[in-house]
């Protein structure tokens, strides 16, 4: 159990202590309450150590005390971010990523593309790309690419989630069911060893799923403060990969194991020192 929990944070430069805390509260995002033994059965600390842990995550507003041991506050911990506030975080490496996604596009190629900044970003990318088709279940991906001549866009139906601007429900699944794809560029909430790849929306998650199912090569697109984090609904495991484009460090943990099972990795410049 205590490996578990573990392995689900990988963030990079964090120290004993903060690699702790994260994992109480990756712990605490799928169990919804935990107490201070708990804690201390899992992660192997005294409960002076836990006590002090929970009063730092409650001052930063990650959690809230209780008599035994914490809950979560679900408005700071799992809150969805919209496109919006997303497009703030990170462009420059995204942009990074997108382009290096954008490089393993051929002619000829169908090419899926779920929602998220940097799969927006992979379409702005292939607007000067000539033969290939775009299938997509995000609206302001097809309108991206709209204006491009040389680019066929297939938009799913479907019902839209305002805040990732994807089209789901079963009108979007039934169309994706008669689609071939080569190549699927997959934004992601959240990537680590054994949770797999994972997003806040049960929803999209199944759209995800389909896609991967109609695809030939799936590619999980992500920045480097993904990595180790788990979001509520898992889309599918590691092994379903072909492979990743990130900027994450060469040297991390999960790129070793990715490594290991034959994933193709494309690191891209620009991430943490």
């Amino acid at each position: 159990m205590k490996g578990k929990w573990l392995s689900m944070n990988q963030d990079l430069g964090l120290s004993k202590g903060e690699k702790r805390r994260q994992n109480i509260i990756n712990a605490l995002k799928l169990r919804g309450k935990i107490s201070i033994q708990e804690i201390v059965q899992l992660f192997d600390c005294s409960e002076a150590t836990v006590r002090r842990d929970l009063d730092l995550l409650e001052k930063k507003g990650a959690l809230i005390r209780n008599l035994g041991g914490a809950v979560l506050d679900q408005q700071s911990i799992v809150k969805e971010q919209s496109f919006q506030e997303k497009k703030e975080l990170l462009w420059f490496e995204k942009e990074a990523v997108a382009q290096e996604a954008a490089s393993l596009v051929e002619e000829g190629d169908s090419i899926g593309l779920t929602g998220g900044t940097t799969t927006f970003l992979i379409a702005r990318a292939l607007k000067k790309h000539e033969g290939i088709t775009v299938v997509t279940n995000a609206v302001n991906i097809a309108m991206e690419l709209a204006d491009s001549d040389g680019v066929q866009v297939l938009l799913t139906g479907g019902v839209m989630r305002r805040k990732s601007y994807e089209l789901c429900g079963p009108l979007a699944e039934k169309m994706l069911e008669g689609i071939n794809i080569n190549k699927m560029f997959m934004g992601i909430d959240g990537i680590a060893a054994e949770q797999g790849v994972t997003t806040y929306s049960e929803l999209e998650a199944e759209i995800a799923r389909l896609m991967i199912k109609r695809s030939l090569q799936t590619y999980a697109v992500f920045d480097y403060t993904k990595l180790g984090r788990t979001s509520l609904f898992p889309i599918a495991p590691l092994s379903s990969l072909h492979g990743c484009i990130t900027n994450a460090g060469a040297d991390h943990p999960l790129m070793d194991q990715m490594r290991e099972q034959g994933m193709e990795l494309h690191l891209t410049k620009g991430g943490p020192e």
